[in-house]
């Protein structure tokens, strides 16, 4: 059984206790009841998250615009699909907001425009999507929720081309994209109206994120779903450059861990703080763990100009900070991560790419 389906994970087997904090209540008996908003619930990281949160007995509602090309699909929401109420609208619309934040306890602020290469390409959509409307939501619960707890999923492009590895939180912030600049913002919107305000935000900022229900349909968000699309299809996989490039992946059932976390700890509001895993791959190495699963040719190209000059090279984080206050730590390396994903889209894949069948 998907351990989504029944709230459990590896990390939550047990009580969860904050390193150097107060002992952090029972996840289980935390969100039982609790009423949660997810937006982008539909999508890859929020259906992971919604799914989670309604095992657990929180009563949640999920927004999402359907915008295809974002990654949203109702089936991913299948297994919960009777305990999750979904909102089909767009979190740039103001009005349907205030009416959806105003009774809940938690916001998940998951909805984003996450391709960096359609950021450069359409900087006012990445604009509107990434940083006006955060900030209309922090409007919207200011004003009608002020006590909600707020959740905002940043991202490592906010570093840009790391200076020393691994990268911590006191690394120089210097987006190499419109994505990465328009996050940076959003994130320090969320920061200042903790300060300000009293509003009880957390940041966290994902690195390389994967596993069942991601989008494999997109060439421009990233090349993991593009790397796994291309394998379980028997395709040939293009690496740009040597393919020594090193990364952290983060499975998702670890994500939406650190995410649960971040709504119960109250030593860590106003914060930001990085998500990773303790060891980085190439993506050569990638490819390889892939091929022990799938058979495929490979090549390494030159970079095309355009991806190349967004490029950020090596990154991998030093996620010390966040373990240090919540006692988060990343369970599944990339090996059981991948074996995992690959036989979900397998069981599920006229769900994900039929047309590609």
């Amino acid at each position: 059984m998907d351990s989504q389906v029944d709230g459990r994970s590896p990390f939550f087997a047990q009580l969860v206790t904050a390193t150097n904090a107060s002992p952090m209540t029972n996840v289980a008996d935390y969100y039982a009841g609790k009423r949660a908003l997810v937006t982008g619930g539909a999508g890859f990281i929020g259906s992971n998250l919604a799914i989670r949160l309604a095992a657990l007995g929180a009563e949640v509602m999920v927004v999402d615009s359907m915008i295809p090309a974002y990654g949203a699909n109702v089936a991913n929401l299948e297994p919960m699909s009777k305990r999750i109420r979904v909102n089909f609208s767009d979190i740039r619309d103001e009005h349907t907001m205030s009416y959806l934040v105003r009774d809940q306890d938690l916001v998940f602020s998951l909805a984003g425009q996450l391709s960096h290469l359609d950021s450069m390409r359409d900087p006012a959509t990445d604009l509107d999507i990434n940083c006006r409307s955060q900030l209309s939501l922090l409007e919207r619960c200011r004003t009608l929720r002020p006590g909600a707890r707020i959740v905002f999923t940043s991202t490592r492009q906010l570093y840009g081309r790391p200076r020393y590895l691994p990268v911590d939180e006191n690394h120089p912030l210097h987006p190499v994209d419109v994505n990465g600049i328009n996050n940076l913002a959003a994130e320090r919107y969320y920061t200042l109206y903790h300060e300000v305000y009293g509003l009880k935000t957390v940041s966290l900022r994902l690195t390389n994120t994967y596993g069942p229900r991601m989008d494999l349909n997109s060439d421009t968000k990233g090349f993991f779903g593009i790397f796994l699309r291309k394998a379980l299809l028997g395709e040939k996989i293009q690496i740009y450059g040597d393919g020594r490039q090193r990364r952290d992946f983060n499975y998702v059932d670890d994500v939406v861990d650190a995410l649960l976390l971040a709504g119960m700890g109250d030593n860590i509001c106003g914060k930001s703080f990085n998500l990773g895993f303790p060891r980085p791959y190439s993506l050569q190495e990638l490819v390889e763990l892939l091929r022990e699963l799938a058979s495929f040719e490979v090549e390494n190209v030159p970079f095309p100009s355009e991806r190349k000059v967004i490029d950020i090279g090596d990154y991998y984080a030093d996620c010390s900070a966040y373990r240090n206050a919540t006692g988060w730590t990343p369970r599944i390396d990339l090996a059981e991560g991948l074996a995992k994903t690959v036989e979900f889209f397998r069981q599920h894949w006229d769900k994900y790419c039929p047309q590609r069948a």
